[in-house]
């Protein structure tokens, strides 16, 4: 049954006429509360201070922040790299590798998407061979088969839709070609390579299949990754963070939903691209204060000058819980209004996820715990 929202909009006090521009003078700070995430109804409150100026800060709903590039030495087999957040829905993990895979491995669990967070060489697989770089996103079915063989050291952000598929977003009004053009979506292609790699057959291949959590190890005498060709409007894609063109707006500060890449049933992976900051003199150039009270926000640092946030490198990941307010931090808000620059400089991958999350070992082990205490104001002075 369709959803009809009892709410209409109302105003009360000292208030902005629209969202995200034109803030009231002695209270410029403006939060926005919603529902569904960005989807939903919502209010804008207007603040005389930061909404994230506290002190002190204690319990399980605290932000966190993990240094990815500290986790885990390279592995053979990406199931044995632990869960950095996980949920029902949901299993995200950082792996790397710095030779040839010498099995192959297959997830029964879900899809399973590739981040290549750095690196370069081939994925082969069921349906072919497949080039990689740092900045492609890679959707394989689930149950696929393949492995990797990196040709320079590569890291791996894999994120498992668990129990379910990934989907494109809809687009609406913009039209099935925004933000990124399907027919730039490559696929595997049944060439040269994969053909010459169906003659290694001099040792065992081990399968390692992963099905409720577990990995089952199925050994073949020969290479399995010996198909002669496919059809079927079922295979792996390839996009890479170039090729992604985002939605903006020179007079609005467009909500991150804007920049939907792919979805899932309980989760939505977004791609923050290089764009231009807003020109309108009132419109905000930051992204804005908010309680997002559905969805555990997860962002992974790629690359480029993260202009919201101090103190993170590539490589790294943070945590926002549903339910606590959000936003820029004091250096940033110094430019809230007026920007040293024309545009973004970079790259990161969000996971909203509509599920809470854990914590796993492997992103214990790398917690930077001063990161609750960046909103600070003393910050904006060093």
């Amino acid at each position: 049954m369709a959803r009809k929202w009892i709410y209409t909009s109302r105003s009360e006090g000292e208030a902005s006429r629209q969202a995200h521009a034109d803030l009231p003078e002695h209270a410029p700070y403006e939060r926005e509360m919603s529902k569904e995430g960005f989807f939903g109804p919502a209010a804008f409150l207007h603040h005389k201070r930061p909404p994230t100026g506290w002190v002190k800060f204690e319990g399980p709903l605290q932000p966190r922040a993990f240094d990815l590039t500290k986790l885990n030495r390279p592995d053979d087999v990406p199931w044995s790299s632990p869960s950095v957040l996980f949920n029902n829905s949901c299993d995200i993990r950082l792996w790397k590798l710095d030779k040839p895979m010498s099995g192959l491995a297959r997830n029964g669990d879900g899809d399973q998407l590739l981040f290549i967070h750095t690196g370069k060489g081939s994925l082969f697989c069921d349906f072919g061979h497949l080039p990689y770089e740092a900045g492609d996103y890679i959707i394989l079915p689930r149950a696929t088969m393949w492995r990797l063989v990196p040709t320079e050291a590569t890291s791996v952000l894999l994120v498992e839709a668990t129990n379910t598929h990934y989907t494109l977003p809809d687009r609406g009004l913009l039209g099935p070609h925004a933000i990124f053009d399907p027919a730039v979506l490559d696929v595997p292609a049944m060439d040269e390579a994969y053909f010459a790699q169906q003659a290694d057959e001099d040792h065992e291949w081990v399968v390692h299949v992963k099905k409720r959590g577990q990995v089952s190890r199925i050994t073949y005498p020969y290479n399995p990754l010996d198909a002669a060709g496919w059809h079927g409007e079922l295979y792996p894609v390839r996009l890479n963070v170039r090729d992604i063109r985002p939605l903006m707006s020179h007079r609005y500060h467009v909500p991150p939903s804007a920049h939907t890449t792919f979805l899932s049933d309980r989760f939505v992976i977004c791609t923050f691209a290089p764009r231009p900051f807003e020109t309108d003199p009132g419109a905000l150039k930051v992204p804005f204060f908010h309680n997002n009270n559905d969805y555990d926000e997860v962002l992974f640092y790629h690359a480029g000058d993260f202009f919201s946030r101090d103190g993170i490198d590539a490589g790294m990941m943070t945590f926002h819980p549903a339910g606590f307010t959000h936003g820029p931090h004091p250096k940033a808000l110094a430019n809230m209004f007026t920007q040293k620059k024309p545009a973004t400089d970079e790259y990161a991958v969000m996971i909203d996820t509509r599920d809470p999350l854990d914590v796993g070992e492997g992103a214990a082990s790398v917690e930077n715990l001063d990161y609750v205490h960046s909103w600070k104001p003393k910050q904006a002075a060093e």
